[in-house]
């Protein structure tokens, strides 16, 4: 972990101040997002960090060009800049070596809008020193407490408890709102959300030097008859490698985890690729992995808190969406907490969540969705997703609204849950032609019945979670 001195040697503040309108909990993404974006409202913000030296993660580090929008709007967007930050122009997904370009449709403007690649812990920094440099935000460095304060007869929760870093006391924060950001792994989360984070697959992180991309400034998606490969560049000697690994992992402790990456996923890589992998593969002493999470969303109830980010809701991070849902849900929380100048107005602030949640869904279910549906297509793991897997390749072959309309969910810009349905079934429908087209005709009385089963596999893979952003 690399030290912050300007960060970490910030004054606690006069032992008198223990109130505040905003308490927020994480200084991670959606954390600082906030505090700026309200402390510029003219709140007073309290945000607390359980330790602000550099993170250190092998996530969070695609942000789409919809989120580069959102950053933007926040007046963040210098927070991309003052370090080596890589323009990402769209992807290209390889399909058994056989590739095709999906470059990012081109926007509104006339433009191809741009994502921005970066290692994690550089760009939390940034957005850090944003919040520390804003007027009304008071940053501490402490563990906050499971166990919020709470009003024993309205169940409304009125500050939070915490021990600041390099002592042993605890210390009680007043606010009327309290923003929970603690992340994936949050530990006030299970208190207030009755859904359980379901975690079906890791990725395994590698850091490549001096790879040569088959295409500079894209993200590349590797298919094959395994769960995807992902590669981006993080700098401009970094490229990440994120190596998906359904069920139980191969042991770290006797190789055979090394032993999968040369063997198994090596061969599956372009050629340009090979030899930085393998390198890092064998220069590695423990290779990092992230569990690859699903959390639906839940709709704030609790009086007094609002659970945010990846603490609230969590997709598979294939797509790079994350951060992108992140810092759009700050700007949509700003907009509608603009007009409510008393926070402890506790049933106009439940009136605002409830807006917040069903208009969020707009870019969120999207983004939600997609990453599910195109992992499950991704990681075809029997016959008849494999079907899917081809015929969305193909689909994407096709080129024109074929990629645009796709690419343009992935990336944030296009914010319309019915145009993923539609091309979501119209990649099933295809992927049955190619099926049919692929087989000999003598074998068409067998797809005959084969392609039920491929499109009630496509409404298994993407119902459940459509279902589940109605909530």
């Amino acid at each position: 972990m690399v030290g912050t001195p300007e960060l970490r040697d910030l004054p606690p503040p006069p032992p008198p101040k223990r109130s505040f309108d905003v308490a927020i909990i994480g200084a991670g993404i959606v954390g600082n997002a906030l505090a700026v974006a309200l402390a510029k409202q003219g709140r007073d913000v309290l945000l607390l960090e359980r330790d602000l030296s550099e993170p250190n993660r092998i996530v969070g580090e695609l942000l789409q060009p919809g989120g580069v929008r959102a950053l933007r709007e926040l007046g963040l967007e210098g927070c991309l800049d003052g370090f080596d930050a890589v323009p990402c122009l769209g992807y290209q997904v390889t399909y058994h070596g056989e590739p095709v370009h999906i470059p990012y449709a081109v926007a509104e403007d006339g433009k191809r809008p741009q994502g921005r690649s970066f290692h994690h812990g550089k760009f939390i920094q940034k957005l850090r020193a944003a919040s520390k440099a804003t007027k009304g935000v008071t940053i501490v460095e402490a563990t906050v407490s499971k166990n919020l304060i709470k009003n024993a007869a309205s169940g409304h929760i009125i500050g939070v408890r915490c021990t600041p870093k390099g002592t042993k006391q605890e210390i009680s924060y007043f606010a009327s709102l309290t923003f929970v950001a603690d992340g994936c792994k949050s530990n006030i989360r299970s208190d207030f959300i009755p859904k359980q984070v379901q975690v079906k697959s890791h990725f395994f992180g590698l850091e490549l030097i001096d790879a040569k991309m088959p295409l500079k400034n894209h993200g590349i998606v590797v298919l094959s008859d395994r769960a995807p490969v992902l590669l981006y560049q993080i700098g401009t000697h970094e490229t990440r490698a994120l190596v998906d690994i359904q069920g139980k992992p191969p042991s770290q402790t006797d190789g055979s985890l090394k032993a999968y990456m040369l063997g198994a996923v090596l061969p599956t890589l372009p050629e340009e690729i090979r030899p930085s992998f393998r390198k890092a593969v064998e220069d590695s002493k423990s290779i990092r992995s992230m569990p690859n999470s699903w959390l639906p969303p839940t709709m704030n109830q609790t009086p007094g808190l609002v659970l945010v980010g990846d603490s609230m809701n969590m997709r598979h991070p294939l797509t790079g969406g994350g951060m992108t849902v992140a810092f759009n849900d700050a700007v949509l929380i700003r907009d509608l907490l603009a007009d409510v100048e008393d926070l402890n107005d506790t049933d106009l602030v439940l009136e605002k969540l409830f807006d917040f949640h069903w208009r969020r869904r707009k870019l969120t279910s999207v983004v939600n969705i997609l990453a599910q549906a195109l992992y499950a297509l991704f990681a075809a793991n029997d016959p008849n997703l494999r079907v899917l897997q081809k015929g969305c390749f193909a689909y994407f072959q096709l080129g024109g609204n074929c990629v645009d309309h796709p690419v343009g969910l992935l990336s944030g810009m296009l914010r319309n849950p019915l145009v993923l349905y539609y091309h979501f079934f119209a990649v099933a429908f295809y992927s049955i032609w190619i099926m049919y087209k692929t087989t000999s005709p003598l074998l068409w009385p067998v797809c005959f019945f084969r392609s039920f089963a491929v499109f009630y596999t496509a409404c298994v893979v993407i119902l459940p979670y459509i279902w589940s952003e109605q909530q």
